[in-house]
């Protein structure tokens, strides 16, 4: 992970270009230059707006509440199906971005808008998540597994969740609960120390 904003730009190999030139297209706008994850995020009064990452075959500008904005130019992507709120626009050379410039600055300043009017993405509550019948098997099985799971916060039940459902076979969600049940008894988050 990178250490800085500079380091970030400095030694990005890959989407050097591209960075630059979304860097400076960002900062045309006024938004603030923060660093957060390990990324370059922007943002307005303190409040993230949009992040520029990178990742194998593309690199993409990530907007936190991008399923708020109206996407005229149908160029928004959802990054996993799981994501509620970010919305990307992806890329995979300068000249994409050079051809899209006008757009993502008019998403952009529809972002600082949508941040300027206060409004919020409502988020799926946990009890709308899938839970693989492998871990209510579990939960109904062992009372002290199951009151440590709801102690736990939503946050730290739905990243349990949707690891679980993520596996393909039964005998893998099966190991995945099995690995994780002491984390959950300790009351501590999927990817917590």
């Amino acid at each position: 992970m990178k250490k800085s904003i500079e380091s970030f730009f400095e030694e990005s190999k890959k989407w050097k270009k591209e960075y630059a030139y979304l860097r400076r297209l960002i900062l045309d706008t006024g938004l603030s230059e923060e660093f957060k994850w390990g990324k370059p995020c922007y943002t307005f009064k303190s409040n993230n707006i949009v992040l520029i990452h990178g990742f194998k075959d593309y690199c993409a500008l990530l907007f936190h509440k991008g399923v708020l904005l109206k996407d005229t130019n149908d160029i928004l992507v959802q990054q996993t199906k799981n994501m509620q709120s970010a919305r990307q626009i992806r890329f995979t050379n300068i000249e994409e971005i050079k051809e899209l410039q006008a757009s993502v600055k008019t998403y952009i300043f529809e972002a600082i808008e949508v941040e300027k009017a206060g409004l919020k993405v409502k988020m799926k509550k946990t009890s709308e998540f899938d839970m693989p019948e492998e871990f209510k098997k579990a939960l109904e099985e062992n009372t002290n597994l199951r009151k440590a799971f709801e102690s736990l916060t939503p946050g730290r039940q739905r990243g349990y969740l949707l690891y679980f459902s993520n596996a393909q076979q039964s005998k893998t969600r099966q190991s995945r609960i099995k690995k994780y049940m002491p984390k959950i008894l300790y009351g501590k988050g999927l990817n917590d120390e």
